[in-house]
């Protein structure tokens, strides 16, 4: 076992189904399978839902097949969600797992007043710069190889606001620039910053990570802290 950092290059561990899950049956939301092979985990107010779509393969963001989606919606009887937001493979699952907890604290999940400083000032409390060119938009890690900023929804990215050319928080890991991205992450319009804050936050924590194994693309980007 391998203890690591920077926690944004760690990857999944090849677990990211087993510990997603575990942490939405933790927190008391209901499973079931359905018909596109997927499994879909719902909150016991019915607000909040999250899915294990990777069977679907539904679409992909940044070249990586899309792995969860969470979802809220503002009542039960809506047929329609508020906000998406998409994971792929090779995220690391404290991040995500964080968010979640996050998502089902809220009691209003669909609502939020903060703005979108809430989440670069939560990057900048662990030591992450703003880009210079876009200070109110865009922050990455000391290392240039992660990037939270906010930028125009990917194709399919689907939110409650139809108007076209919306932003929404993306983010990306990139061990070696013009290679491939090790995740991604995409949140649609309408998500509360604060939200996508706990998300950044959790993201770039700077406490060490066990890793059974470690991705490939980071290698000599890591720091193993410890050895168990």
């Amino acid at each position: 076992m391998y203890w690591v950092t920077p926690r944004h290059l760690a990857g999944d561990d090849g677990d990211l189904a087993e510990r997603i899950g575990d942490a939405l049956v933790g927190l008391g939301w209901r499973t079931w399978p359905t018909s596109r092979n997927t499994l879909l985990y719902v909150s016991p107010d019915g607000l909040r839902g999250a899915e294990w779509i990777l069977a679907a393969y539904p679409f992909e963001v940044g070249g990586l097949p899309v792995a969860w989606q969470l979802s809220a919606r503002p009542h039960v009887g809506s047929a329609l969600t508020e906000w998406n937001a998409y994971f792929t493979v090779g995220i690391p699952h404290e991040a995500l797992a964080d968010l979640l907890v996050a998502i089902d604290a809220r009691e209003a999940p669909d609502v939020g007043f903060e703005g979108p400083e809430s989440v670069l000032t939560a990057l900048s409390a662990q030591g992450w710069l703003r880009d210079a060119d876009r200070p109110r938009t865009t922050a990455t890690d000391l290392g240039f190889s992660c990037t939270v900023s906010l930028e125009l929804l990917p194709p399919l990215v689907q939110d409650a606001d139809p108007r076209p050319d919306l932003v929404g928080w993306q983010s990306w890991a990139e061990p070696v620039l013009g290679a491939p991205y090790l995740w991604c992450a995409s949140f649609s319009a309408s998500i509360p910053h604060d939200l996508v804050a706990a998300f950044a936050s959790s993201l770039a924590s700077p406490v060490p990570v066990p890793r059974r194994s470690l991705p490939k693309c980071a290698e000599g980007r890591l720091t193993v802290v410890h050895r168990s």
